[in-house]
């Protein structure tokens, strides 16, 4: 029997996977069974299946026999199904827009996944060349720095110098909706990043389809990059409401000082929270989205 080898999902389709090993050569592999919870950014144990003669092109063959611990898994779910998205992830990068207008209760699902698994999380506002447009995304964004979310305003097209520092050690996710320019940024980061994913496609033979799917790029020895497709919901059924609520990081200080200690923040007389947004101390947006985060 073949050794164990460890390696990086950098790449997935299906149930087939491309994972970069300690030396740099990379391995197409598929899992045992026929369900699979291999995701892009696992750390895997394999073992080759076929191994290339010297004169050989082609990638060698590997067949995942376990996935090792895992730092953070971040992943998306709604009544039905889960859909993971990217393991071993350190920090979160929400890019929204000026152009198109951007879903404030996308962003806000998407905080609280990362709050849940511990994560930096970042929100990038992009094509801020848009100026008038801007300015209104600008104001939208207001209630999240002012509770502390770090907020970089840049447009992908002109300069992204600001970004480069912020990915630093980090495994970096990026995620956001259709539109909001996530293509244009990573090839802005990393002009080699089309060239990457067509060795991908090879690599896999999957062609265009692995642009609808997760795709790991290595910015430095210490800092990586998941890509992922655009996703227009984030749903956060495997939450309990109150993960949810303490996803919501300014509604700490009122927690527990509701009349009622079930209180959904809804109707209840005496809701702390309730009290808190009609004085203006947390934005009253932001506590709508949680009402309609935690109806589910």
């Amino acid at each position: 029997m073949s050794e164990i080898l460890h390696g990086q999902v950098i790449a997935a389709f299906g149930r087939q996977y491309l994972v970069r090993l300690a030396d740099d050569s990379e391995l197409t592999c598929l899992t045992r069974g026929k369900k699979s919870e291999v995701v892009c950014g696992d750390r895997v144990e394999i073992r080759r299946t076929e191994k290339p003669s010297a004169e050989s092109t082609t990638v060698a063959q590997g067949v995942i026999e376990r996935i090792e611990p895992r730092r953070s898994l971040l992943h998306r779910s709604d009544a039905f199904r889960e859909k993971l998205i990217a393991a071993n992830v350190t920090q979160i990068i929400v890019v929204v827009a000026a152009e198109p207008s951007f879903d404030d209760g996308l962003l806000a699902r998407c905080l609280v996944a990362a709050h849940d698994q511990r994560l930096d999380a970042l929100i990038v506002l992009n094509k801020c060349d848009l100026t008038d447009a801007a300015a209104a995304a600008h104001k939208r964004l207001k209630p999240y720095s002012a509770i502390g979310y770090r907020v970089l305003e840049l447009s992908a097209k002109q300069d992204v110098t600001q970004l480069r520092p912020l990915l630093q050690s980090h495994t970096s996710v990026l995620v956001g909706q259709s539109g909001m320019g996530k293509s244009t940024l990573i090839n802005s980061l990393l002009p080699d990043a089309r060239a990457a994913t067509r060795e991908i496609s090879a690599a896999l033979d999957s062609g265009k389809h692995t642009t609808t799917h997760g795709r790991l790029y290595r910015i430095d020895e210490c800092s990586s990059l998941i890509d992922c497709p655009g996703v227009q919901a984030f749903g956060l059924h495997h939450l309990s409401f109150g993960g949810i609520e303490e996803g919501f990081v300014e509604f700490a200080k009122y927690r527990g000082k509701c009349r009622f200690n079930d209180c959904r923040h809804r109707h209840e007389p005496g809701c702390a929270l309730r009290m808190a947004a009609e004085t203006g101390e947390i934005d009253a947006r932001r506590l709508e989205l949680f009402q309609q985060i935690a109806g589910k």
